[in-house]
């Protein structure tokens, strides 16, 4: 499978149409069409639904697509990286994150390194744990922001100065919102809006099974923000991290914290055996200065 056949396969997935994506390309219509077909040949699977106006992928060109994608943005990140002058630091640092003001000290230290050295550019990619951790595995990206606990067999990290505290989001009018913090008895027929990562076992579901609830989902999330928008339009409240919505002056919501009180720490974790760009070998030598000193 070569790389330019990739990306004429990408080019047809994104014009649906050969025709289209020839012209894209500057290729005659059958150039393409015969090294589409001789794609699928390869693969032995068919790729496209050809119809009367456009085409669309079947479910293996799907798949082919989001692969391609990637093997696509990594040879860019790759061409980038070695073209870099060996005598200055510059290029990308990929970051992926969660929602977090942990992400705080990231940003200080990003920004310290790019008063000496500004041809730096920091990108971060937001997600929840699932959607990061497939990042840095593929290598996609340098680095992930991950609340603890940390696969310390798979991964090297540093752990940041920084607890988050989980709490309930709600709306002021709430008769929660009277109280200075929630007890897992005062979440008892309340409909609830979990992170899609909260499972057994997690410290989340280990406090509210320690008040012996039987909690009502309402709904789950990956973002905090849209989380937000569920409980600010009353379809419950929401367990999330403190610090991350704003709920000062006339912001329609508020924010108690859980009793017994449940905290969790936050490192910042890359591959084992990582072999670093010159970029992101720099910004962790500055993260770890920064913190231990």
């Amino acid at each position: 499978m070569e790389i330019r056949v990739l990306k004429y396969f990408l080019a047809v997935a994104r014009e649906q149409s050969i025709s289209a994506a020839a012209d894209s390309l500057f290729l005659s219509q059958p150039t393409l069409s015969r090294q589409l077909k001789e794609l699928e040949e390869e693969l032995g699977k068919q790729l496209f639904i050809r119809g009367n106006r456009k085409i669309t992928l079947t479910e293996e060109g799907v798949l082919l697509r989001k692969r391609a994608e990637e093997i696509m943005e990594l040879i860019s990140r790759t061409e980038k990286e070695i073209g870099f002058s060996d005598s200055s630091i510059s290029g990308d640092i990929y970051i992926g994150a969660g929602e977090t003001d942990g992400l705080r000290i990231i940003a200080r230290s990003a920004k310290e390194l790019r008063e000496t050295h500004q041809d730096l550019k920091f990108h971060i990619i937001s997600g929840d744990a699932v959607d990061i951790m497939e990042r840095l595995d593929k290598g996609l990206i340098d680095f992930a922001l991950l609340l603890e606990p940390v696969d310390i067999a798979k991964y090297s990290y540093i752990k940041l100065p920084v607890k988050n505290t989980w709490g309930v989001l709600m709306r002021r009018d709430s008769p929660l919102a009277k109280k200075d913090f929630i007890t897992p008895e005062d979440l008892n027929g309340v409909p609830l809006i979990v992170s899609r990562q909260a499972s057994d076992g997690s410290e989340l579901t280990n406090w509210l099974k320690s008040g012996k609830v039987e909690p009502e989902i309402a709904a789950t999330y990956n973002l905090v923000y849209n989380a937000s928008l569920m409980v600010d339009e009353g379809i419950g409240a929401a367990l999330c991290l403190d610090k991350i919505i704003n709920v000062t002056g006339e912001i329609g919501l508020c924010f108690r914290p859980l009793s017994p009180r449940l905290e969790i720490g936050m490192s910042l974790v890359w591959k084992k055996g990582q072999v670093f760009s010159k970029a992101a070998e720099q910004f962790i030598i500055k993260l770890k200065n920064d913190i231990y000193e």
